[in-house]
């Protein structure tokens, strides 16, 4: 009987109690592996903490809680944080700290692989763990590890000395892949491994009043026969959100619903106050998974602009749901959109994310054409290539 391969992931992007949508796409990638059958998944979970946990930190604190979840064995031991400043050590500690959790599992039952799922600080600590267990190493780059993380002089030398280290690394696009060989990782141990998708969860939605039923469901008047625009993702610079709010100034009917959390809320509520929006811009922090597809599906565009990607999850259930995008050409951009059904890759600029979104009322595509453009992705496909590329790892 063949036995069950075993990989260790670390993964300090990942859901708990506290912020359960945390890094989903994480765990439903390492639920999809696990539910296969051929590896075993086991995660661990760092959860830092400050020496005294307050504010923010008190409940996550509280969060550090082991346990079998969708077919993963999840450790979430508590490392010590020090906000701020100590950024260029936590690699280290994150490695120091898990090593004697590590060992002990490693003794009960032997791992094949050690897996980090974002390269800073997860990367450092799993090329470290591997070497220590004399294992093999993955290290997998999302896009703001990259684009954020391998600007800083410190955390740029710890990722590619990890990357130096580890048996192979993944991209979530090609444009991610150049762009890690362009900092100075190897890029002939690159392979790209694109994002997965519920689609059962991510389909369109085109029945009659459904725009309508999401207005009662939010509390907010949504008439059918006016524009409505999305924007997916956590609320911060680099995301775009404001081009959406300036584009709709120039807008009188639509309005702009802001899916998701983060800094940058005050900001961008006072610029729809400037440009006298607010009742036309509406955010609705993190919302229901089962939510999200009826309002992207009932949106004529999902609109994010950023700055950078690697290739956002959020673009990707757009498309599987019917509904076009406006973006930017950061990331896998051009790798997603590659005909008129897509959607528009624009200039980062108030009005050319203005004209994109006026085409798209104009003249808006088959939702089904739409959605054909996601066709490739599912959690399945993405779990298959994964195994596929952690045998190739372990056999080299």
């Amino acid at each position: 009987m063949t036995r069950t391969k075993r990989v260790l992931s670390i993964a300090t992007l990942f859901p708990n109690a506290h912020t359960p949508r945390f890094g989903t796409f994480v765990a439903r990638q390492l639920e999809a592996l696990a539910k296969r059958g051929d590896w075993d998944v086991t995660v661990v979970n760092p959860i830092g903490v400050p020496p005294i946990a307050f504010g923010k930190y008190k409940p996550l604190a509280a969060a550090a809680v082991d346990g079998e979840e969708n077919g993963v064995c999840v450790f979430r031991p508590k490392f010590t944080l020090i906000p701020n400043v100590g950024a260029r050590i936590n690699s280290s500690v994150i490695a120091r700290k898990i090593l004697p959790l590590v060992q002990q599992l490693h003794a009960e039952n032997p791992f094949d692989l050690v897996d980090a799922q974002f390269f800073y600080p997860d990367g450092p600590a799993a090329a470290w763990i591997a070497g220590e267990l004399g294992l093999p190493c993955s290290i997998k780059a999302r896009g703001s590890d990259i684009s954020f993380w391998g600007t800083r002089g410190f955390a740029r030398e710890q990722m590619l000395e990890a990357a130096e280290r580890a048996t192979g690394l993944l991209a979530v696009s090609q444009a991610l892949a150049r762009d890690m060989a362009d900092i100075g990782m190897p890029y002939s141990k690159i392979t790209v491994h694109y994002t997965g998708l519920d689609r059962d969860r991510f389909r369109p939605l085109d029945h009659t009043g459904l725009r309508l039923h999401l207005g009662k469901t939010l509390g907010i008047d949504l008439h059918e026969g006016k524009p409505l625009f999305v924007s997916v993702g956590g609320l911060i610079e680099r995301k775009g959100q404001d081009l959406a709010i300036g584009a709709l100034a120039s807008m009188p009917d639509a309005r702009l619903l802001l899916v998701g959390t983060g800094p940058d809320e005050r900001h961008l509520r006072n610029l729809a106050n400037d440009l006298r929006v607010t009742d036309r811009v509406h955010f609705l922090g993190s919302v229901d998974h089962d939510l999200l597809p009826v309002i992207l599906s009932a949106s004529n565009a999902m609109v994010l602009p950023s700055a950078s990607e690697g290739l956002a999850n959020a673009w990707v259930e757009a498309l599987a749901c019917g509904t076009p995008i406006v973006i930017s050409d950061a990331g896998g951009a051009r790798e997603l959109v590659t005909g008129p059904d897509a959607g528009f890759i624009t200039e980062r600029t108030v009005e050319a994310v203005a004209a994109a979104m006026r085409a798209l009322i104009g003249n808006p595509p088959d939702k089904q054409a739409v959605a054909a453009v996601a066709s490739r992705f599912s959690w399945a496909n993405n779990a298959a290539e994964l195994a596929a590329y952690y045998d190739r790892l372990i056999t080299a």
